[in-house]
């Protein structure tokens, strides 16, 4: 589930590559998520308490209370706290962008963003 959610990621993020995009709605979101795809990044943004952290935290956080609405964010959920990534409420980010940050989030473990060629 992990490895799903890295890969559709990076396939997500591959097209704004181009910083004409970079500007959209869609991708300041999907920002927030690159925190998941590096453990150690993570890791020291919790140290430093930063920004990043908190709209992750908020995020996580938010993703457990909407694990009956979408059932994948449980195991993913899961294997984030087995990397010691979890959420905590600061309520820093908009409901709005929660949702649809979840939205993509389920999209990737829904392999939307998967590219099979990528895998070994």
């Amino acid at each position: 589930m992990y490895r799903i959610f890295c890969e559709s990621y990076d396939n997500y993020m591959s097209q704004y590559q181009d910083t004409v995009f970079q500007n959209e709605y869609r991708f300041k979101i999907a920002k927030t998520l690159k925190l998941v795809r590096n453990p150690d990044e993570y890791k020291v943004e919790k140290k430093n308490n930063s920004l990043e952290y908190k709209q992750l935290s908020d995020l996580l956080f938010y993703m457990q209370k909407q694990v009956e609405k979408y059932p994948k964010l449980k195991a993913f959920l899961w294997t984030l706290e087995s990397r010691e990534i979890q959420g905590r409420y600061f309520g820093i980010v908009p409901e709005e962008d929660l949702i649809e940050q979840i939205k993509l989030v389920n999209m990737f473990l829904n392999l939307l963003y998967w590219d099979n060629k990528t895998c070994n």
